[in-house]
């Protein structure tokens, strides 16, 4: 061999640096999703929010996050996913300091939104590194499955972690902390990754289709928040929802006839269980994202417990979350999907039912909590996990990553909306308590709980949603073959 053909070949990957920088990054966006939880009455406190105006703080990148995923995964496929990764990296990080650093709530909802922004490049590059890297199938399965429990792993520390750092520093530094850890990965990525390309994809965008899709959603959601302080028949309100509605109906027309590489080609909703599958997976998002919002808000707002207090409380519902997706990863073979999604959509009704019972009274109010939220977040990996597998099973190969990045998007547009809708009516109903002639200073915990009841309520009916949709909509079981490679999934919290 001479000296010039070695220096042509081209240049072998660092399979090591690659997994541990990629389940770093994996691990920090969703982190982001749940560590604000449980700062929220902080935030709330410090800033000036009020609740409806709070959930921006969780919305306010779940909307991004969602809207742009998938176009996200389209640049890291076309300009590089070394480069598209890096970019993220430093734009996710310089976002968290600038929301650390806000001094403001609008300041801070923006800062939110560009870490979404930021996370959902980060996320399906990450993704596209790996699996372009892992040539071998045995090696690649092995590094999805890694990447797939640090995303879990992200979700479920958030809430201790939030709660820890706000409690031993401030509420800021759960912001800080992605400074350093961003911006150092960014480096070593820079430096160790391949930078690899998509050659054959088509090169366009479809930015129209992204822009659409968030716009429409953030709109709508805007509309919904505003109902709280306006009213339904308020114009503004009524305008913000209809434009929002329109936008989302423009989307689908440009993903159906105009795109020539849509972000969410309809085809895909041609198969009857992909579609069921999606439908269930936004009607959890729905739900369960609200769950945490409340929760945390019950326990330090109501019953008075400080941030590390309250995540110490959430501690059972993430082990109930790690301990279901490893039950349901060793039987989803044996029982098959729908079984699984009735009876995980089952237990969840159940579990947010019963939060319904929570009180004014910490010695009640804290074990209604702690059974029902752990049966709750329990059931949670019975739904999300044979649900992404439905919602990615079938598709042709080359389409596997875009139907995945279908059902992450459906998972977190269903959560913005959920929240909002439920902050919403929660907030509607405790001010209408507290406008009632009767009402007196030591009533105000009382309405609280009264419009978190109400958000339990709705979000119970939510769930049932799903368990209908499971037993009507989806197909015939299939039984899911242990040979076959299953889906990473992040069961968030």
């Amino acid at each position: 061999m001479t000296s010039e053909q070695h220096v042509q070949q081209p240049p072998r990957p660092h399979l090591k640096a690659t997994l541990i920088l990629a389940c770093l990054a994996q691990f920090m966006v969703i982190l982001d999703v749940s560590v604000v939880n449980v700062a929220l009455p902080s935030i709330r406190h410090s800033l000036d929010f009020s609740v409806g105006g709070l959930q921006w703080v969780v919305n306010a990148y779940t909307v991004t996050f969602a809207g742009f995923l998938l176009l996200g995964g389209r640049a890291a496929d076309l300009l590089g996913r070394r480069s598209v990764f890096v970019f993220g990296l430093v734009l996710f990080s310089l976002a968290s300091l600038g929301g650390g650093l806000a001094d403001s709530r609008t300041v801070l909802i923006i800062a939110r939104l560009i870490q979404g922004l930021g996370g959902a490049v980060v996320a399906p590059a990450s993704l596209s590194l790996l699996t372009s890297t892992f040539t071998e199938p045995k090696e690649r399965h092995r590094a999805i499955g890694v990447w797939g429990a640090m995303g879990g792993a992200g979700g479920a520390a958030g809430v201790l972690l939030g709660g820890i750092i706000t409690d031993a520093i401030n509420w800021r530094w759960v912001l800080f902390i992605n400074l350093p850890i961003g911006l150092v990965a960014a480096f070593l990525s820079q430096r160790m990754l391949l930078e690899g390309r998509n050659e054959h994809a088509t090169r366009n965008f479809d930015v129209l289709g992204a822009l659409t899709a968030t716009a429409g959603l953030s709109l709508l959601v805007f509309g919904i928040v505003r109902t709280d302080s306006s009213g339904w028949g308020n114009s503004t309100t009524l305008l913000a929802i209809g434009v929002g509605l329109a936008l989302l109906a423009l989307f689908v027309t440009i993903e159906g006839k105009f795109a020539k590489a849509p972000l969410m080609p309809l085809r895909l909703f041609q198969s009857r269980r992909l579609t069921a599958a999606n439908i269930i997976i936004m009607l959890v998002g729905a739900a369960t994202f609200g769950m945490w919002f409340f929760d945390s808000l019950y326990l330090q707002d109501v019953l008075g417990y400080s941030p590390l207090e309250a995540g110490l409380v959430f501690l059972p519902m993430t082990i109930g979350i790690v301990i279901g997706s490893t039950i349901v990863s060793r039987i989803i073979s044996r029982f098959g999907v729908r079984r699984l999604l009735i009876s995980g959509m089952s237990a969840l009704t159940v579990g947010l039912l019963g939060l319904t019972r929570i009180s004014v009274h910490a010695s009640s109010g804290l074990w209604v909590l702690l059974i029902f939220g752990t049966v709750a977040s329990s059931a949670m990996p019975f739904a999300f996990v044979p649900g992404t597998i439905s919602a990615t099973q079938g598709v042709k190969p080359q389409e596997a990553g875009l139907a995945s990045a279908v059902a992450n998007t459906a998972r977190l547009m269903g959560g913005a909306l959920g929240l909002a809708i439920l902050a919403t009516l929660a907030s509607s109903h405790s001010n209408s308590d507290l406008r009632h002639p009767t009402a007196a200073v030591h009533t105000v915990n009382q309405a609280l709980v009264s419009g978190f009841q109400l958000a339990f309520w709705i979000a119970a009916a939510i769930a049932a949603c799903g368990i209908l949709v499971a037993a009507f909509l989806m197909p015939s079981p299939q039984p899911v073959s242990s040979s076959v490679p299953q889906p990473a999934v992040a069961v968030e919290v």
